[in-house]
C-alpha cells in the first residue's frame, strides 16, 4: 500500500497498522475498558444532517479562524499527542514542519519526543504545550517558565487525567514505555522488523520535557507510574486558578466536558477550553464531546472559545462542530495514523486531504466562510 492510495482515515490506518509492530499500533488505535466512547466519538457525527444552501454564489472560501489570539489557515489543528517518535522517528519534527506548511497550529505534549525549543525552531507558526499537573507544584512552574522562554503562546493543561485509563490492549501485549513486553508482543516486533530497524538507526528514545525530572531511559519510573506516582489526583480549581494568574496569557482547559466545569473555567480566567474525552482513553461511557458541543457553546461561548476533539475523520464532521459553535477542532489519531505509515509526507497529505474536504465541503453547503456555518444547517436524528 503506498501513501498515494490513501484517500481517508481508514487508509491511513490500515498503512500504519501494516507497518507498525501490533503493540505500538493497538497503543495508537485503543482505548479504556471496553472502548464504548471511543466508538461512540466518530458515530455521534452521524446522528447529525446537514441542511445544504444553494445558489449562494460561493466562489473562494474562506476557511481561517482565530482561536484564543491565534490565527489558523484552517479550522483544524493538530492536539498534542504522547510518544510520536515510537510510531515514526521524525515524530512531532514531522507534525511541526506539517502544520507550519499549512498554517495551522500543533502542540507539544509533556510526553513529547522532541523539546519544545526544537519544535519552536521548526514552526514559528501557533504552537500550544500540553502539559500535566504535578504534585510537585515548583515543577508546575518551571514547566510554565521553559514554555515561556521558548516562545509557546497557548497553555493547554490536560485536567481528565489525573490517573491513567484501563487500556486493556496495552496490558494484553504489556506495552510499556520501558518496553516491557510480553511474549505475545516481543513476537509481533519479530514480524515487523523494518520498524525494528528503523528505531536503532536513529537517536535514543527521549523525553526531553521530563528528562531533567524523571529518570524514564533506564527503567526507573515508566510512564504508567508517572501517571499514579507523580501526577497530582488532588488537583482542584484553586491550583488551576493560580497556574491561570501565573502564566498571564492564552490559557486552556482540555478534557472538559460538563457546563458546570466549562462556567469554572471562565470564572478562573481560562481563555479556552477544549471538550475531550481524550479519545475514549480515559473513562469509557464518558459523553463525547460532539453530544456536548451545542450545550456548552450555549452556557459560555461568547466568554470563552470552545473547542472540541475526539473521532473527528471528515471534513463534514468539522463542519458540524463549527456549526455548532467551536471555533475549531482537533486531530489526534487522524494525523497519528498517517505519521506512523509514511512520517512528515503522511501528515502533510492527511492535512492536504483535509483542507480539499473542508473547501468542498464549504462550497456544497453553500458558505464562503466560517462564520456562515450555523445551527440552522443542521439537523438532528
Amino acid at each position: 500500500m503506498r501513501l498515494k492510495d490513501c484517500y481517508n482515515f481508514h487508509d491511513f490506518r490500515l498503512m500504519a497498522k501494516r507497518r507498525l509492530p501490533s503493540p505500538i499500533f493497538n497503543y495508537i488505535d485503543g482505548a479504556a475498558d471496553d472502548e464504548v466512547t471511543y466508538r461512540r466519538n466518530t458515530a455521534a457525527f452521524e446522528g447529525c444532517d446537514l441542511v445544504p444552501n444553494v445558489l449562494r454564489g460561493v466562489g473562494d472560501v474562506d476557511m481561517s479562524v482565530t482561536v484564543m489570539g491565534q490565527r489558523l489557515a484552517m479550522p483544524v489543528y493538530c492536539s498534542p499527542t504522547a510518544l510520536q517518535r515510537l510510531f515514526h522517528h521524525q515524530g512531532e519534527r514531522a507534525v511541526a514542519a506539517a502544520a507550519a506548511k499549512f498554517g495551522t497550529m500543533f502542540g507539544v505534549s509533556s510526553l513529547g519526543t522532541v523539546s519544545l525549543e526544537e519544535a519552536r525552531r521548526i514552526c514559528d507558526g501557533p504552537q500550544v504545550y500540553q502539559f500535566y499537573f504535578h504534585k510537585d507544584r515548583g515543577l508546575n512552574r518551571e514547566m510554565m517558565a521553559r514554555a515561556k522562554q521558548a516562545g509557546i503562546e497557548v497553555m493547554m493543561l490536560t485536567v481528565d487525567s489525573i490517573t491513567g485509563g484501563n487500556r486493556e490492549r496495552d496490558k494484553r501485549t504489556g506495552f510499556a514505555i520501558p518496553f516491557k513486553l510480553n511474549l505475545a508482543g516481543i513476537t509481533q516486533f519479530a514480524i515487523k522488523p523494518s520498524w525494528a530497524v528503523n528505531y536503532v538507526r536513529h537517536e535514543p528514545f527521549r523525553l526531553p520535557q521530563l528528562e531533567n525530572h524523571v529518570d524514564m531511559g533506564r527503567g526507573a519510573m515508566s510512564i504508567s507510574r508517572y501517571f499514579t506516582e507523580m501526577l497530582d489526583p488532588s488537583m482542584s480549581w484553586d491550583d488551576v486558578a493560580e497556574m491561570v494568574q501565573h502564566w498571564g496569557g492564552q490559557f486552556c482547559l482540555k478534557g472538559v466536558i460538563s457546563v458546570e466545569d466549562a462556567k469554572r473555567a471562565v470564572e478562573i480566567g481560562c481563555t479556552g477550553i477544549v471538550l475531550s474525552n481524550h479519545g475514549g482513553r480515559q473513562l469509557d461511557g464518558s459523553r463525547t464531546a460532539f453530544d456536548q458541543l451545542d450545550e456548552i457553546v450555549q452556557a459560555v461561548g461568547d466568554r470563552i472559545d470552545v473547542m472540541m476533539d475526539g473521532g473527528v475523520q471528515r471534513g463534514t464532521h468539522v463542519l458540524k462542530a463549527l456549526s455548532l459553535g467551536a471555533k475549531a477542532v482537533g486531530l489526534g489519531r487522524y494525523y497519528l495514523f498517517p505519521l506512523a505509515a509514511a512520517g512528515q509526507a503522511g501528515v502533510e497529505r492527511a492535512l492536504e486531504l483535509m483542507r480539499v474536504e473542508i473547501e468542498r465541503d464549504m462550497k456544497l453547503m453553500g458558505c464562503s466562510s466560517v462564520d456562515e456555518l450555523t445551527k440552522e444547517n443542521l439537523r438532528f436524528r
